[in-house]
């Protein structure tokens, strides 16, 4: 069984007692923590990294999506735009470095509303990638680029324009990953990215179709399960809940879920 870490999006779910939210995910059985690189855990990284000591959980990777969200892009037609988000993703290096985790790339890529051309977006979005690797490798930092679904990202959908992107970029730092909500809107096999990755595969988010606890949804977990045993696995299976569920329901019962599944 791949170990398992909890996608701490919002930092409000645990800040009033972050050691009792950690010894609470550790005794739900996870191994990790992936967290949400907002103003609110950036200000309380040594409080973060002394729980995480504390409950023996690992934190594997760092989600960096909030830096678009404060208006920074990797395809905007903004040169200055585009350096603050290279120089932001840089910034976020020797925290991963830190950690020893992964940082994740999706939303920064940006919006259509951005930029409409998306060969033009892909140009300016592997230039920015490219010069952060460059500096992620020199530290022997991993970043992986997240096939976000076209609702919510303009560009590289799938697994197959991921790959694209990463050759383009052509930096030994970047690396795949999927994410099962994603996955479900936009290839048309749950299981054959998996397979087509291998051992590229770097990291994985699992998550209802409908963002809600395990098993309300349509997912086949038990499949996804399969195919990344098939493949020798060894990265984090990181657990996201973000609708119709607290803290605590969500976490719990996901893994129990899962467990179920396996």
């Amino acid at each position: 069984m791949i170990p398992y870490s909890y996608i701490l999006i919002d930092f409000a779910d645990i800040e009033q007692d972050t050691q009792a939210g950690f010894a609470f995910l550790k005794s739900c059985g996870y191994a990790g923590v992936e967290l949400n690189l907002t103003d609110d855990v950036l200000g309380r990284l040594d409080e973060l990294e002394a729980a995480a000591q504390a409950n023996d959980l690992v934190v594997p990777s760092l989600l960096t999506g909030t830096a678009y969200e404060q208006g920074l892009c990797l395809s905007s037609p903004d040169p200055d735009c585009r350096q603050g988000a290279v120089d932001r993703l840089k910034s976020y290096l020797p925290i991963a470095d830190r950690f020893n985790a992964i940082l994740v790339v999706g939303l920064m890529q940006g919006l259509r509303s951005d930029e409409a051309d998306p060969v033009v977006a892909n140009e300016r979005i592997a230039a920015g990638l490219r010069e952060v690797g460059l500096a992620a490798g020199q530290k022997g930092i991993e970043i992986v680029i997240e096939p976000v679904n076209h609702l919510q990202v303009g560009f590289n959908h799938s697994l197959a324009e991921v790959r694209q992107l990463i050759a383009a970029i052509d930096v030994p730092a970047f690396k795949p990953m999927l994410d099962t909500i994603h996955m479900n809107i936009e290839e048309t096999s749950m299981t054959e990215p998996i397979h087509s990755c291998g051992e590229s595969l770097r990291h994985v988010h699992i998550c209802e179709s409908n963002g809600g606890v395990f098993g309300s949804g349509n997912v086949d977990f038990k499949a996804v399960l399969d195919a990344l045993q098939s493949i020798g696995y060894e990265g984090f299976g990181s657990l996201k809940i973000y609708r119709n569920a607290g803290f605590e329901e969500g976490a719990r019962s996901s893994i129990e879920y899962l467990r179920s599944q396996a």
